[in-house]
């Protein structure tokens, strides 16, 4: 397209350019050139900056020793981490979309449902202790953190195992 639009201002040239004219292109055109240059290394810096705390960012999150989990209004899980899927004893990818409840024991149910109405209707941060686990695993008792997030669609849930805790 550059190119074109380059042809198109040539055929609009009526007259050769003097020679003071083509000095002064030129000298625009190195200075447009390291212009360029300086952005492209800015750029380059920023782009550093932006991968590294990806980095620090995915570090923080995925392997952190607490589960983390992001629920939509209905209970579904949006994203968590490693150790999320680990206290739930499935495959992180697995889980996604899957309703949180199900992880939940029977008698602890209505705590959880609970918890997620004050989450939501008070968007305050809230917690509570729950029973996770399913038939095929063992139940084990947690300690959750939620708060909704600021457009109100989602809850940021922190889970600890404290089944080594002491009362």
């Amino acid at each position: 397209m550059a190119e074109e639009q380059l042809k198109e201002n040539h055929n609009k040239m009526s007259r050769p350019a003097t020679e003071i004219e083509v000095k002064k292109l030129v000298h625009e055109l190195q200075v447009h050139q390291i212009e360029l240059e300086m952005q492209n290394e800015e750029l380059r810096q920023a782009n550093e900056t932006a991968e590294l705390a990806l980095k620090k960012y995915t570090m923080l999150y995925d392997f952190a020793p607490m589960g983390y989990f992001t629920l939509d209004v209905d209970g579904l899980i949006c994203d968590l981490n490693f150790t999320g899927a680990e206290l739930l004893g499935e495959k992180r990818f697995s889980l996604m979309g899957s309703k949180f409840e199900l992880f939940v024991s029977n008698d602890s149910l209505p705590v959880f449902e609970h918890f997620m109405n004050k989450v939501f209707e008070g968007k305050t941060k809230e917690s509570c202790k729950v029973m996770l686990g399913y038939e095929k695993k063992g139940l084990r008792p947690v300690y959750m953190e939620g708060v909704v997030t600021e457009d109100s669609l989602e809850c940021l849930l922190s889970v600890i195992d404290i089944s080594g805790f002491k009362e």
